[in-house]
């Protein structure tokens, strides 16, 4: 059985003349990564690696996230395959995770992560917010041949305030 969660970013500023991918988190987005790490840490399944998007935002989510569980960060890998909007990028990396990975969370973008939730969940989910978690979980036992799974769990911040 292979299981895994999407983590959307923090909300994120647009105050600042730099690139998107340098955009930096709001102090908002801080403090609903850290809510939304602090409940999921209270039921946490064993991750066995973790992948971040190459954006500012993204890897600063990532690390809040990680450091609420005390995970080593030996067993994070940034990568600009989850720099991605659509989804179209994240799918075929996603099916290209090592067999002996049974539990991955990657932390990214919208519109990628809903269309991710919808296409292989069983829940519709109008929108992931940012901050947003997505526990998703298949019955194989290989990466390449997931699909329609079960959406075990979501953690959106509007929930936990």
């Amino acid at each position: 059985m292979k299981q895994l969660i999407l983590v959307r970013h923090g909300k994120s500023s647009w105050d600042y003349h730099v690139s998107d991918k340098d955009r930096p988190l709001l102090e908002r987005g801080i403090n609903d990564v850290i809510l939304v790490s602090q409940k999921y840490a209270k039921k946490p399944i064993k991750i066995d690696f973790a992948y971040s998007s190459t954006a500012n935002r993204a890897m600063h989510t990532c690390t809040i996230f990680l450091r609420q569980l005390d995970f080593p960060m030996v067993k994070l890998q940034l990568t600009h395959n989850l720099y991605d909007f659509s989804g179209d990028s994240v799918l075929p990396f996603i099916q290209g995770f090592d067999d002996s990975l049974e539990s991955v969370i990657i932390f990214g973008h919208n519109h990628a992560f809903t269309h991710l939730a919808n296409s292989l969940g069983n829940t519709y989910i109008e929108n992931v917010p940012t901050s947003g978690l997505v526990h998703l979980q298949f019955n194989t036992d290989h990466w390449s041949k997931i699909g329609k799974g079960n959406t075990v769990q979501t953690i959106f911040p509007k929930h936990l305030k």
